[in-house]
């Protein structure tokens, strides 16, 4: 029956037992939400780190195509100046050849000529 008198010892442990388990299961408290905060942390860089990724592929194919329209315009346009260079050049040596024909002919004629008259003698 000692007991049912109170103690301040006993109350005062008691107090402090109840601090202590407080303070521990304050730590515990602390302790998970580190642990599911740093987790979440980490998740949230794994998801950002995964947008940034996506994005700058995403900017690196549009400049690669960019880059790519570029280099086939460019030589679209090289092969039309060359393909334009060829035809007047083209023209230039059938003008050239068409106004050397009658020369060609008179030169070849002038040829047979005299073959022919060295082989009559």
């Amino acid at each position: 029956m000692a007991l049912a008198k109170k103690d301040p010892d006993n109350e005062t442990f008691d107090a402090l037992e109840k601090i202590k388990k407080a303070e521990e299961r304050g730590r515990e408290i602390i302790q998970e939400a580190r642990e599911k905060t740093a987790s979440q942390i980490i998740q949230n860089s794994y998801e950002e780190a995964e947008k940034i990724k996506a994005q700058f592929l995403t900017e690196a194919k549009e400049k690669a195509d960019r880059i790519k329209k570029e280099i086939i315009e460019r030589a679209k346009k090289e092969s039309n100046g060359i393909l334009k260079e060829s035809d007047e050049e083209i023209y230039d040596l059938r003008q050239k050849s068409q106004s050397r024909i009658p020369e060609a002919v008179a030169k070849i004629r002038e040829k047979m000529e005299r073959s022919l008259k060295k082989g009559a003698l």
